[in-house]
C-alpha cells in the first residue's frame, strides 16, 4: 500500500499533542502561516469555491462528489484497492509545466487536495440520455463488458484517463491501466478487448471502418477550464480549518519547516492511502495536516551524470517513467538500479495509488513490506534530510530505519525527508528485484527483495547490497551475507555456503507475525538463488547450465486475448396467423447487449445507495458483536446518544414484532439480547443525521461481555461433535462388496476445500420509509425480495401485505445477497418503525465482509476402490461442512455437495455422508455453485488420487469413467438424458490440441528445472434446478400499452446475469414487437407476489416460462384482432383491443414439472435436467515462488439453445474467473479468536485483469437444444464456475513434474485454494527442504 505519512511512529495511534491548538486556532494562532482561505475547484465544468470553515478536510472527494449528486462514481471498498470509485483528475502540475491527467481513487482522496483541479466523473465525459456518450463508455456497453455495471464507472474513468495522457495507447499500456481496478463479474476479456480497440497497429482504424462509433481521434475532449490555467489560477499558500483539523499547504519549502517546527507531529499527506487506511481501520485523527505538493524542492526530478534524484513528494508513476525512459535510452549496463526500481513499481499498488503516492511517504512509514524500500537500501540509495531550522544532512537508506523496531526509523521529530539520489550502475554492477504476493497486481507483498552485487573482472565480489521485506518488524539488510559474498569468487559453490549464511541472517520464529513461516525463509533463498544466475546469465550466459536457465528470467507477462464462438440462433417464434413465422429484432436468439449496458456506462444506472436521501432520513449503523462466544453483560449506548446529531440506539427492545428469525428455522435474532455466538452479530444500532456519524457513534457504544468456550474450525467441530441438524446420505450399489472385489486396488485420503468471499461491489445496502396504515417501503439489494419483506414485516409485526420491497438492480450478488441481506434491512425496519422516519445503512466492505457470511469451507474424507485399468469401482465418502453459528442454508448446500460428488462419472457403488458443523463464526451461505465446487472439487482429488498412484495422467482416468450420452443413472437414480460430457470431451480435446500441447509441456518440464507447465481437462455435470420442490415456481406480469410498447414485472432480480435483458427478449418474441419495446423496470413484491430467490442458475427457466405464460393469454386475446388485421403493428392492435375492451394485461405462473428428492427414502428426482461443460487449462508454475501463470484456457459449455449468445459468453467468462479465484488466489483467513482478518481487498485477492487466461477461449456447446425449458435453452450462471477446477488440477500437475525432478513421485495432497504458498511447499525441492520437511501442509482458510 501506498504511504503518504512522512514521520515516525505513523503506524501507531498517537495521544492529542497537547502543543497542537484546537483546529481553528491553528489556522489563526500566532506565527501561522499567512494564506488563501477557500479551497478551488471544478467538477465536470461547474466551479466550486469553498470557504476554510465549511470544510472537513477528513472529507474524501467521493463524499464530496456523492453529497452532489454524482453518484455514478462508487463506493466499493472504501481503500482504494477496487478502483470502484475512480475519477479522472486534470490540472496544471507547476513542477513539469504542462496540464496532467491523472486517475485517481476518490474514496481516498482527500477533497483538500483537490484545490486548483478539475475533477471528471463518468457522468461528465458522456450521457446516454442525450446520445453524448464518449467512444470509451460507446465501446465498453456494445462490447458486452458491463454486467451488473457497477464497477464500470472506474473501468471507463481510468481507460479514459490513459487516452487524455496517450491516445494511441499500446495493449500493454491497457493492461497496467487497468490494474487498480476489480471486476467480480466478467472476467476482465470484454472489458480489455473492448478498450483494446483504442490501441495502435490498425485496431483503431479497423473499428471505425466498421462503423461502430466514430474515431476516437476526432473526438472532443474536454479542455482544461481557462479558469485553472496558469495564466488565472496562481496557487497561493492554503490553510483549511474544519471542527476537528486543518489542512497546511504551503508554497514554500521555507513556509513548509515553520509549520513543521510549530507542529512537530504534524501529519503530512500526499496521496493519503495510508492515511485513510488508518482513519478507517483504527480511529486513527489529526489535528493538523500538511500537504507537500506544491513544494518545488520536494517534488524535483534530475537525472545527472551518476544517477537520478527526485524529491520526496515526486509520485511513483513519475518516478517510474523516469526510469522507464531512462532504460530505453542508457547502456543497459549502467540502469539495472533503474529497473530493480521499475520491476517493483510494476507491481506496486494500482495504478491510481500510484499516480498519487510518494516515494517519502513510502519511505518514511518503514512499512516492513515495502516494495520499494528493500530496493533503496540495496542499490545503495542516499537521501537528504533536513531539519527546521533549514540544515540538512545525508544518509544511506539502509540507515534509515531502525533495524528490527517495527516502523521505527531514524528521523528526528524535527526533520523531513527532502529527497533522494539513486545511482546508475557502474561496471560489473547488477542488481535486481523479487516480490512475492498472494495476487501480483495491486497488492502487499509476502516477501520483498532486491540484491546487488559489483564483480570484478575475474568474478570476485568487490561488493554487495541485499535487502529484504517481509522477515522482520522492519526492512532488513543480509548483513552477514553481505559480509560472507564479499571478497569470494561468484560460483554456485559460493552460492549454496550463501544460502546456509542467508538462513542465518533471516531467522523467522514460529508464530511470527504474518505466519507462513517455512514459505517466507523459502523465498528468501529462492530470490537469492534466482538472482545468482541472473548475474550469470548477465555476465556469461554460457555459464548458466540450460535447465536451470529459466530462474534467471525476470517475469514478463505478455498481453492477454480471447476468442469466442457461439452462434446466434435468431428463430422465427411468433407465428402470424396469415404471413407464418417471422423474425423479431433482438429476440431470442439474438446477442443483444445488457438493457441497462449504456446507462452502467456512463453512471446513470441507479443502485440502492444511489436513491437520495429522503428527506428527514437518518443513517444507521450497527453495534456488532466483538466476541466468538460470550455472554451479554451489559450495553451502555450513553457516550454515542452524548454526540449531537445522534438520534437514537435502537436494540432489542424496541422490535414491534418477532425476535427471531432465519432461512431455514427461526436459529437468529435481530438483536441479540443475551448472548453472541460469533463476532459481528447485531447487538444494536446507531441511527445519526449522517452516516459518518452513525459510525462513529456505533464505535463508541460500550459492550461488556463473559467469554464463553468457542469453536471456529471443521476439526474443533468434529473433536467436539458440533454439528448442526442430522446427517446427509446418499448411497447406491454395495459399498462395502465392491470395496472386497478380486484384485481391487484402494485409497484413502482428505483435503480441505477452503471458503471464499461473495465480493460483490456493491455492498449490502438499505433504505426503509415508513408510511400510513404501518405501511413500509423497503429498497434493498437482495436476490431475495419476499423473503427481505417478509422478514422485515415479521420483525416490525406487521402483515405481509404492508411490506413492498422493491429492489432495481444489484452491484453483483453471487449467492451472497440470498439470505444475508435480510438481517441489516430488519435493523433498519425497527428503527425506522420506531422514529418514523426514513433509515437507510450501507455497509462498509469490511462490515460486510465480517457480518455476511461465505461460501462453505468443507472437509473431504474419501477412500475409493479402483482396478489396474483405472476404472473407479467404489467411493466412500464423508463430506463437513463450516455452517458457522445457524444453519441458514447450510443444509442445502451440504445437500447440492452430495449430489455432486461424482461428479460427470459413473460410479457403481457409492456413499456419501455429510454433516453441518456448528462452529462459532458468522453463519456461511449461498455462493454461486451453492454446494456444487466442494463436492465437484473433491470429486476430484479422488480421481487425481487414483491416477498418481497408477502413474498416469488424471485425464485418462477421467476420460475413463466418464458417463457416456445415453443410459446412464446417478447414485441418486435419475437418469441422465442427452448426456453430452463425452461429446464435449472429444471437441475440446480436438480444438485444444490437447495431444500436441501434452507432448508440448512434458517436453518442456524435462528441460526446465524451476519453471515447470501442467495440462488438464476436466468436465463439468451440473444439476439445475433448486433442490427444494417448492422453490422451483415463478410468477411473471405483462402489460401491454396502447402504442404497443410492454412492460414486464417478473419475480426474478437483476444482479448484472443479463435476466431482465432475456426476459425482454422472450416477451419481444412471444409478442412478435422489437425488444426496443419491451421494459423491464424493476421486481418489486406488490408487483410479483411470494417470489423466489435469484438463484440456482434457473432464474431465466422459472421467470422467461412465467413470462411466456402470460404472453400466451394476452396473444390468445389477441388472435382474433391478428386474423382481422395481419399486417397490424402491435401498437396497433393493441390500441384496437382497448377499444373491443380487451385485457391487454396478464399474470402467468410457471412450475417445474416432476421434480423434487426425499433423502429419506432415497427417492425423486432432485434436477430438471444438466448442464455440461469442459475445460482445458496449461498453466505455468515458478517452483521457485508457488507463482501461477495460466497460459490458456479452453472452455465448452453447454446453455442449449442460448437466450443470448453475448451475455451467456459472460456469463461462462466471469463464473471461470470467479473460480480461478476460489480455488487458487482467495484465501480466508480467519483469527484464533474467530475475527475475519481478510476483510477487504488489500488482504482478501478476487483475480485482476492480469490474472486471467494469458489465451482465453470459450466457445458455446451447439446443436444440443434442451426441450425441457425456455425456448429450448439452460441455465448458465453457475456451472462454469466449476469448470476452473481445471487451473488447480492444471497447477497439480506442474507441481507433480517439479516433485519428479526430486525424487517425489505418487500422489501429493494440495488443500484449496492452491496459493503460492502451498505451490511452492508441495515442490519437495532442495531449497525448500532446507526449512520444511516434505509436503508440510500451508495453514489454510478452512
Amino acid at each position: 500500500v501506498s504511504v503518504v505519512c512522512w514521520q515516525r511512529g505513523f503506524a501507531e495511534r498517537q495521544d492529542q499533542d497537547t502543543r497542537i491548538m484546537p483546529p481553528a486556532a491553528a489556522a489563526e494562532g500566532a506565527g501561522a502561516p499567512s494564506g488563501g482561505s477557500k479551497l478551488l475547484l471544478m467538477v465536470n465544468g461547474k466551479e466550486y469555491a469553498i470557504p476554510s470553515g465549511q470544510i472537513d478536510p477528513e472529507m474524501t472527494l467521493l463524499q464530496f462528489l456523492r453529497s452532489k449528486g454524482l453518484t455514478g462514481t462508487k463506493l466499493g471498498c472504501g481503500e482504494g484497492g477496487c478502483g470502484a470509485c475512480t475519477v479522472t483528475v486534470s490540472g496544471y502540475d507547476i513542477h513539469v509545466g504542462k496540464v496532467v491527467h491523472k486517475a485517481v481513487n476518490a474514496c481516498i482522496a482527500p477533497l483538500c487536495a483537490m484545490d486548483g483541479c478539475h475533477v471528471l466523473t463518468v457522468e461528465g465525459i458522456g450521457q446516454a440520455h442525450n446520445k453524448t456518450m464518449h467512444p470509451v463508455q460507446k465501446r465498453l456497453a456494445d462490447s458486452h463488458g458491463s454486467q451488473c455495471g457497477y464497477c464500470t464507472p472506474g473501468f471507463v474513468m481510468s481507460m479514459y484517463s490513459l487516452l487524455r495522457n496517450k491516445s494511441e495507447p499500446s495493449e500493454s499500456d491497457v493492461e497496467h491501466a487497468m490494474d487498480g481496478n476489480l471486476c467480480r463479474c466478467t472476467g476482465y476479456r470484454p472489458i480489455l478487448d473492448s478498450f483494446k480497440t483504442f490501441c495502435c497497429k490498425g485496431s483503431e482504424s479497423k473499428v471505425a471502418s466498421e462503423g461502430a462509433v466514430p474515431p476516437y481521434k476526432d473526438t472532443p475532449e474536454i479542455a482544461l477550464p481557462e479558469r485553472l490555467m496558469p495564466s488565472s489560477y496562481k496557487p497561493e499558500s492554503l490553510v483549511l480549518a474544519g471542527t476537528k483539523s486543518t489542512w497546511f499547504r504551503p508554497t514554500s519549502l521555507a513556509e513548509m519547516l515553520k509549520i513543521k517546527e510549530q507542529y512537530p507531529t504534524v501529519k503530512m499527506v500526499a496521496g493519503n492511502s495510508e492515511l485513510e487506511i488508518e482513519r478507517k481501520f483504527r480511529g486513527s485523527s489529526w489535528q493538523v495536516l500538511l500537504c507537500p505538493s506544491h513544494i518545488t524542492e520536494l517534488n524535483a526530478l534530475e537525472v545527472r551524470g551518476d544517477g537520478v534524484a527526485f524529491g520526496s513528494a515526486t509520485t511513483l508513476t513519475r518516478v517510474k517513467n523516469c526510469m522507464d525512459e531512462l532504460i530505453r535510452t542508457m547502456p543497459a549496463s549502467q540502469t539495472y538500479n533503474c529497473k530493480s526500481i521499475t520491476h517493483q513499481l510494476q507491481w506496486f499498488a494500482g495504478n491510481q495509488v500510484r499516480n498519487v503516492g510518494s516515494v517519502g511517504g513510502n519511505v518514511a512509514n518503514a512499512s516492513p513490506i515495502s516494495d520499494l524500500n528493500p530496493v533503496l537500501m540495496a542499490v545503495g540509495a542516499a537521501m537528504t534530510i533536513v531539519k527546521t531550522d533549514g540544515t540538512e544532512r545525508s544518509m544511506p537508506v539502509r540507515d534509515f530505519f531502525k533495524e528490527r523496531m517495527y516502523r521505527q526509523t531514524h528521523l528526528g521529530t524535527d526533520e523531513l525527508i527532502k529527497g533522494f539520489f539513486v545511482p546508475f550502475n557502474v561496471e560489473g554492477e547488477i542488481s535486481e528485484a523479487y516480490k512475492t504476493s498472494r495476487r501480483r497486481d495491486d497488492d502487499i507483498a509476502i516477501v520483498t527483495g532486491c540484491l546487488r552485487v559489483k564483480l570484478s573482472k575475474d568474478m570476485l565480489v568487490e561488493s554487495a547490497g541485499i535487502a529484504y521485506g517481509g522477515m522482520a518488524a522492519s526492512t532488513v539488510n543480509a548483513k552477514k551475507t553481505e559480509a560472507f559474498l564479499t571478497g569470494k569468487k561468484w560460483t554456485k559453490e559460493t552460492i549454496q555456503e550463501g544460502l546456509k549464511v542467508l538462513a542465518d541472517d533471516l531467522p523467522l520464529e514460529a508464530g511470527a507475525p504474518g505466519g507462513m513461516i517455512e514459505y517466507r525463509r523459502t523465498l528468501c533463498s529462492a530470490f537469492f538463488y534466482k538472482f545468482f544466475h541472473f548475474v550469470t546469465a548477465q555476465v556469461n550466459p554460457s555459464a548458466v547450465p540450460p535447465e536451470e536457465a529459466s530462474c534467471a528470467v525476470p517475469y514478463n507477462r505478455p498481453c492477454s486475448s480471447g476468442l469466442q464462438h457461439a452462434k446466434e440462433t435468431n428463430k422465427d417464434y411468433m407465428t402470424d396467423p396469415i404471413e407464418g413465422p417471422f423474425p423479431v429484432e433482438g429476440g431470442v436468439g439474438t446477442s443483444v447487449k445488457h438493457q441497462s449496458a449504456d446507462i452502467q456506462c456512463t453512471g446513470e444506472a441507479e443502485y440502492t445507495d444511489d436513491i437520495p436521501t429522503p428527506t428527514n432520513g437518518l443513517h444507521a449503523s450497527m453495534v456488532l458483536s466483538t466476541k466468538a462466544h460470550a455472554r451479554i453483560l451489559s450495553v451502555d449506548p450513553s457516550p454515542a446518544l452524548a454526540l449531537p446529531g445522534v438520534e437514537a440506539y435502537i436494540d432489542h427492545s424496541d422490535v414491534q414484532g418477532e425476535i427471531t428469525h432465519g432461512a431455514v428455522i427461526l436459529d437468529e435474532e435481530v438483536f441479540y439480547k443475551d448472548k453472541v455466538t460469533c463476532v459481528g452479530l447485531p447487538i444494536g444500532l446507531i441511527v445519526a443525521e449522517s452516516q459518518a456519524l452513525a459510525r462513529r457513534a456505533a464505535s463508541m457504544v460500550k459492550v461488556t461481555y463473559e467469554e464463553l468456550p468457542f469453536i471456529t474450525t471443521i476439526a474443533q467441530a468434529i473433536e467436539k461433535e458440533s454439528y448442526i441438524g442430522d446427517a446427509a446420505k446418499i448411497e447406491c450399489g454395495d459399498v462395502g462388496e465392491a470395496f472386497r472385489t478380486p484384485g481391487i486396488q484402494v485409497v484413502e485420503g482428505e483435503v480441505n476445500i477452503g471458503g471464499q468471499e461473495h465480493f460483490y461491489l456493491e455492498t449490502n445496502a438499505t433504505l426503509v420509509i415508513p408510511g400510513e396504515k404501518d405501511e413500509i417501503v423497503v429498497y434493498t439489494s437482495s436476490q431475495n425480495p419476499t423473503k427481505t419483506s417478509n422478514f422485515v414485516a415479521r420483525a416490525c409485526g406487521v402483515s405481509k401485505n404492508r411490506v413492498v420491497c422493491r429492489m432495481k438492480r444489484m452491484g453483483g450478488g453471487f449467492g451472497g445477497k440470498e439470505t444475508r441481506t435480510a438481517f441489516p434491512a430488519m435493523c433498519v425496519a425497527v428503527a425506522a418503525q420506531k422514529l418514523r422516519r426514513p433509515v437507510r445503512i450501507n455497509l462498509d466492505r469490511d462490515e460486510d465482509m465480517c457480518i455476511t457470511g461465505q461460501r462453505h469451507p468443507f472437509i473431504s474424507k474419501y477412500k475409493v476402490g479402483y482396478l489396474p485399468s483405472g476404472k473407479i469401482l467404489a467411493v466412500d465418502v464423508q463430506l463437513y461442512s463450516n455452517g458457522g453459528m445457524s444453519l441458514d442454508l447450510s443444509r442445502p448446500v451440504l445437500e447440492r455437495a452430495i449430489f455432486h460428488i461424482e461428479n460427470a462419472y459413473s460410479v457403481p457403488n457409492l456413499r456419501v455422508v455429510g454433516r453441518v458443523c456448528r462452529t462459532n463464526l458468522p453463519s456461511n451461505t449461498a455462493f454461486r455453485g451453492f454446494g456444487g465446487p466442494q463436492g465437484i472439487v473433491a470429486c476430484e482429488v479422488y480421481v487425481d488420487h487414483v491416477a498418481r498412484q497408477l502413474g498416469t495422467t488424471p485425464d485418462a482416468i477421467r476420460e475413463l469413467n466418464m458417463y457416456g450420452l445415453y443410459g446412464a443413472v446417478t447414485p441418486y437414480g435419475q437418469k441422465l438424458i442427452d448426456c453430452h460430457a463425452q461429446p464435449m470431451w472429444q471437441q475440446v480435446r480436438e480444438s485444444s490440441e490437447y495431444a500436441v500441447r501434452r507432448a508440448a509441456v512434458d517436453s518442456f518440464n524435462a528441460g526446465n528445472k524451476w519453471v515447470k507447465r501442467g495440462l488438464s481437462m476436466v468436465p463439468v455435470k451440473f444439476g439445475m434446478s433448486f433442490t427444494a420442490k417448492f422453490m422451483n415456481q415463478a410468477s411473471a406480469l405483462v402489460h401491454i400499452y396502447t402504442d404497443g410498447t410492454v412492460l414486464v414485472s417478473h419475480g426474478g432480480t437483476e444482479m448484472g446475469q443479463g435476466l431482465h435483458t432475456k426476459m425482454a427478449q422472450v416477451a419481444a418474441t412471444e409478442l412478435g414487437c422489437p425488444l426496443s419495446q419491451v421494459h423491464v423496470s424493476e421486481t418489486a413484491t406488490d408487483k410479483c407476489a411470494n417470489t423466489l430467490p435469484t438463484a440456482a442458475s434457473v432464474g431465466a427457466d422459472l421467470n422467461g416460462m412465467a413470462v411466456k405464460d402470460a404472453c400466451d393469454q394476452i396473444n390468445a386475446r389477441l388472435l382474433p384482432l391478428r386474423t382481422k388485421s395481419p399486417k397490424a403493428t402491435l401498437g396497433e392492435l393493441a390500441n384496437a383491443a382497448f377499444f373491443e375492451r380487451v385485457d391487454l394485461s396478464a399474470h402467468g405462473f410457471y412450475k417445474t414439472p416432476d421434480i423434487g428428492f426425499n433423502f429419506e427414502t432415497q427417492e425423486g428426482k432432485p434436477f430438471h435436467y444438466f448442464a455440461y461443460g469442459v475445460a482445458c487449462s496449461e498453466v505455468e508454475v515458478d517452483v521457485l515462488t508457488g507463482d501461477y501463470t495460466v497460459l490458456r484456457t479452453d472452455i465448452c459449455h453447454d446453455v442449449g439453445s442460448s437466450l443470448n449468445p453475448a451475455v451467456d459468453i459472460g456469463q461462462v467468462e466471469g463464473g471461470f474467473v470467479q473460480g480461478q479465484g476460489l480455488f487458487t488466489t482467495e484465501e480466508m483467513v480467519w483469527t484464533p479468536q474467530g475475527h475475519l482478518f481478510t476483510r477487504g481487498p488489500s488482504t482478501y485477492k478476487i483475480p485482476s485483469a492480469n490474472d486471467i487466461p494469458i489465451d482465453f477461449r470459450v466457445s458455446l456447446f451447439d446443436g444440443a437444444p434442451n426441450r425441457r425449458t425456455i425456448f429450448s435453452s439452460k441455465g448458465v450462471g453457475e456451472p462454469p464456475l466449476n469448470l476452473a477446477i481445471a487451473v488447480y488440477s492444471a497447477i497439480k500437475d506442474a507441481v507433480t513434474a517439479a516433485r519428479r525432478d526430486n525424487g517425489q513421485s505418487g500422489y501429493f495432497r494440495l488443500d484449496t485454494p492452491a496459493t503460492g504458498e502451498r505451490i511452492r511447499l508441495a515442490c519437495a525441492d532442495p531449497l525448500l527442504r532446507q526449512f520444511s520437511p516434505t509436503d508440510v501442509l500451508a495453514n489454510g482458510s478452512w
